[in-house]
């Protein structure tokens, strides 16, 4: 198993996306992008990028790991239960999950976060404690198999963390 699901949903961060996208595949992973639906997605600007499959059509067993971009997309997100169950899958299954930015609302509503050592945007912060998640004012944050950052900026050592986790 080679693959590593992106999630997409409109008004996604674009360097939360593209980055990662790259990086998977210069680790020797095959990205997969996974959207509610097959499709075009816009970004927080008028840039698309291209869902390849639906949520519904993916399982955790399909993937090596899931990396959860931030932007709004993930409050749309949350609203798929294709969405949240796929992220809730690989958990359960300890596969590495990486959520960056405003994604930890996905990772609250796949009911995850409870009692766990996070991070993410700080606007998120009392959503994420209100969820029982313990978060923490740092760049990225590794507990187990869930690597979590704040900002975009905070991409390389993100992916670093996250690719870190298949050695």
């Amino acid at each position: 198993m080679n693959t590593i699901g992106i999630l997409l949903e409109d008004y996604f961060d674009e360097r939360e996306v593209i980055y990662p996208y790259y990086r998977v595949q210069e680790a020797g992973f095959s990205p997969l992008v996974i959207g509610p639906r097959p499709g075009s997605f816009h970004g927080k600007t008028p840039f698309t990028f291209e869902a390849k499959v639906a949520a519904e059509a993916v399982r955790a067993g399909d993937l090596a790991g899931l990396i959860v971009p931030g932007g709004f997309a993930p409050d749309r997100m949350r609203r798929h239960k294709a969405m949240t169950r796929l992220i809730a899958e690989v958990d359960a299954q300890k596969k590495p999950l990486g959520v960056i930015c405003h994604a930890g609302w996905a990772l609250i509503s796949a009911g995850v976060v409870e009692g766990r050592r996070l991070t993410g945007f700080s606007s998120i912060r009392e959503d994420l404690e209100n969820a029982g998640a313990i978060y923490l004012d740092e760049r990225v944050v590794v507990e187990g198999h869930l690597v979590t950052a704040q900002h975009a900026d905070d991409l390389p050592a993100f992916m670093q963390a996250f690719l870190a986790r298949f050695d």
